[in-house]
């Protein structure tokens, strides 16, 4: 039996090595305890990897396969698909607590000793030898791979200090001072982005891997070290910052391949999952679904924009950060005009600029362009792609006999332009809306809202999406948007004729 199937109370009375041999404990490695746990949660239908989305046709089958399998797991993907968090959650497959002996560095299983040190201890205390418990949590050790790591780091080197205090030569075993992979002994240990790790490094690995031989200085030590390996690496074919060296890898018996959520709403239940909403936000932002949807597109096109680095990835960390920040930029907004709550509008999209041009990286002709400018342009795609999801497509429109977007058209045609700075207040966003003509009935006609803030959001939408189809024109402003007839836009520069404009609350028609 494993000891996890004890209760707390009489795990409380074992304090010996006596005790716990009484208890009738039997030691499994630990890649049997991940096996024999996980045996037990797929037979009681639990799921063993909650909060991961998307992967439950794919990575997660294999994650479960590789486990029943006892095997070591290297997960290849690129950034932001969850690798690490996929590793530090399989903790919760081990065994609550394990007995360990007490005062050991490597928490030496009391039937199983290690080291010469434990086991002189055993033999001279015998059964009342000091017992303690290991909780699951600290049995996990992760450690990012960079150029600077060393073999002492990983597997150990010896301690003069160590030496002199105890008065040992160096031929002493007891003077060698061990690394983290010995130190994970009973545990899970992982090394994130292991290309980045010098190949003398990863030579290293070979014989721990294998057969738990390690070999620090010039010590003859077998250690049979009892390691769960767990890797993350982006494709080798995908980094200029190195690769797993071949033997290393063939040593490795699963490489699980990661992937970007393949679909819309599963982007969207990761960034809601992961994004940091404050209480006040809650209360004073209202987001609807399409405004969701949007951030989504935005990452989609991003992986397949040419002026974005595709063996690179765009991370989930991208669509989190831009919700984040949508959601402050609406916050500002209602702050500065001293509103209580607002809702979110299409051009708060255009404040998360800065959360997105972090988070792509750029080929040589995206860097011409500037991150600004691509990640607007990835913002403009988003709108193009979803608008034909609510709205009929421009280019048949101009075939049809009856244009939905002519009413609209003529009315900057015939010269009226509109600005939207982006922190006006609700009223005057509302009256600049409905001040021109047609796109009240437009988005009356072809869209689906509940209530007035949902149809003020569409009009704003179809305007946007009009100008991304080359409708009518669209000029970026300091602060805000400026929405005019195509043929002037292609004229007039950003913010010409501004001081034409009253942006006063009380203006009746606050457009030239």
């Amino acid at each position: 039996m494993t000891y996890s199937l004890l209760t707390s109370s009489e795990r409380l009375g074992i304090h010996t090595l006596g005790d716990l041999k009484k208890a009738g404990y039997h030691s499994f490695s630990v890649k049997e305890e991940l096996r024999n746990n996980l045996i037990n949660r797929l037979k009681n239908k639990e799921k063993n990897f909650p909060g991961i989305w998307g992967y439950e046709e794919t990575v997660i089958p294999d994650v479960e396969r590789a486990i029943l399998s006892m095997h070591n797991i290297n997960f290849l993907g690129l950034r932001g698909q969850a690798k690490t968090r996929i590793a530090r959650m399989m903790v919760n497959l081990l065994d609550e607590y394990i007995p360990f002996v007490a005062g050991t560095d490597l928490h030496e299983d009391p039937l199983a000793p290690l080291t010469r040190s434990t086991r002189e201890l055993i033999e001279e205390k015998g059964d009342h030898t000091p017992i303690g418990w290991l909780h699951r949590e600290e049995r996990y050790t992760e450690k990012l791979a960079t150029p600077d790591v060393s073999v002492a780091d990983l597997i150990g080197d010896v301690d003069p200090i160590k030496a002199a205090t105890l008065k040992l030569p160096y031929s002493d075993e007891r003077v060698i001072h061990f690394g983290l992979i010995p130190r994970s002994h009973r545990g899970i240990f992982v090394i994130n982005e292991l290309p980045d790790l010098q190949a003398r490094i990863q030579v290293a690995l070979f014989n721990i891997l294998q057969e738990g031989d390690i070999q620090i200085r010039g010590f003859k030590l077998r250690l049979p070290l009892d390691i769960q390996f767990v890797f993350t690496a982006n494709p080798e074919d995908y980094t200029n910052r190195g690769s797993i060296v071949t033997p290393l890898k063939d040593r490795i018996e699963s490489q699980i391949v990661t992937h970007y959520p393949k679909t819309i709403e599963v982007g969207k239940k990761i960034t809601e999952q992961e994004a940091i909403v404050k209480k006040e936000q809650k209360g004073m932002v209202h987001v609807n679904e399409l405004t969701k949807v949007l951030i989504e597109q935005i990452a989609f096109e991003a992986r397949d924009s040419e002026y974005v680095d595709s063996k690179s990835g765009v991370s989930a960390r991208l669509t989190i950060s831009a919700y984040e920040s949508l959601l402050s930029t609406a916050e500002r907004r209602a702050l500065i005009n001293d509103e209580s709550e607002t809702q979110v509008r299409i051009s708060d999209l255009y404040g998360v600029v800065a959360a997105i041009c972090g988070k792509v990286e750029l080929v040589y002709e995206g860097e011409v362009e500037g991150p600004v400018i691509v990640a607007q342009n990835l913002i403009g795609k988003a709108l193009r792609t979803q608008f034909l999801h609510f709205f009929p497509d421009p280019e048949k429109s101009k075939k049809s006999r009856i244009n939905p977007y002519a009413k609209v058209i003529e009315w900057f045609g015939a010269g009226n332009t509109m600005e939207m700075p982006g922190d006006m207040t609700d009223r005057e966003y509302s009256a600049r809306l409905k001040t021109i003509d047609g796109l009240d009935d437009f988005v009356d006609m072809l869209s689906a809202y509940s209530n007035e803030a949902e149809k003020l959001f569409m009009m704003e939408f179809a305007l946007h999406g009009m100008a991304e189809f080359s409708l009518i024109g669209k000029q970026s402003l300091d602060q805000g948007m400026k929405f005019q007839d195509l043929v002037s836009s292609m004229f007039s520069g950003p913010g010409e004729d501004d001081e034409d404009y009253d942006f006063d609350d009380d203006d009746e028609k606050p457009f030239r």
